[in-house]
């Protein structure tokens, strides 16, 4: 593949790219990162966590698996996952400054992040918000995502859910080929369970 395109994202920050068919976007991190993406010609198709659970019949995705529109349009097919430690989550959310604060006032910092934390005054749902503004997407038009890299622990007979520590290795990518015209963005969570860190991004024409 020829590279086209390299950057390094800072901690608790956001990025958009536009992406041809056939064009692939390798992300690299050992963070979480929040990833959605959008139909270029047509903005309100957008990514969609439970169509994309549904077609691949599991709610973890790796290699050979495709992420899902709303409307069941084929986005994006992940060509190569190097993240052995654990897995990507399609159940949760994007954490957010409200979200924080909520967790603080109901004393739950601990349950939800494991430690006792110094809270940043935004997060993700901020971050995808200014990467998106751009192309006039408004916040609420903004998909849950699907995080890359969170391992969660889910009870198989409760459905409760738990953040793990799982993160990836160095060098750890995950590539996924665009299969039509795209909007992608994602955010370097600041993933307060282990303290987030850089993420890095470079799309690829496919040879």
């Amino acid at each position: 593949m020829r590279k086209l395109r390299e950057e390094t994202v800072p901690y608790n920050t956001g990025w958009a790219a536009e992406l041809k068919k056939g064009q692939v976007l390798r992300i690299a991190g050992v963070t979480i990162v929040d990833f959605v993406a959008f139909d270029l010609h047509n903005l309100r198709e957008r990514f969609d966590q439970a169509r994309t659970k549904v077609y691949n019949l599991r709610i973890y995705i790796s290699t050979g698996e495709k992420l899902m529109s709303k409307g069941n349009q084929h986005l994006m097919t992940v060509v190569e996952d190097t993240f052995r430690e654990g897995t990507h989550d399609l159940q949760y959310g994007m954490c957010s400054a409200s979200r924080f604060q909520l967790a603080k006032q109901e004393g739950k910092l601990r349950e939800h992040y494991h430690r006792d934390v110094e809270l940043p005054d935004h997060g993700c749902w901020e971050n995808l918000t200014a990467a998106l503004k751009p192309w006039g997407i408004p916040p609420e038009d903004i998909p849950s995502p699907l995080n890359l890299f969170q391992t969660m622990k889910i009870d198989g007979v409760t459905g409760r859910m738990e953040h793990t520590t799982i993160r990836p290795k160095p060098g750890t990518y995950v590539d996924l080929r665009a299969e039509t015209d795209l909007l992608v963005a994602f955010s370097a969570c600041p993933d307060l369970p282990v303290g987030g860190k850089p993420v890095g991004v470079a799309i690829f024409e496919a040879s």
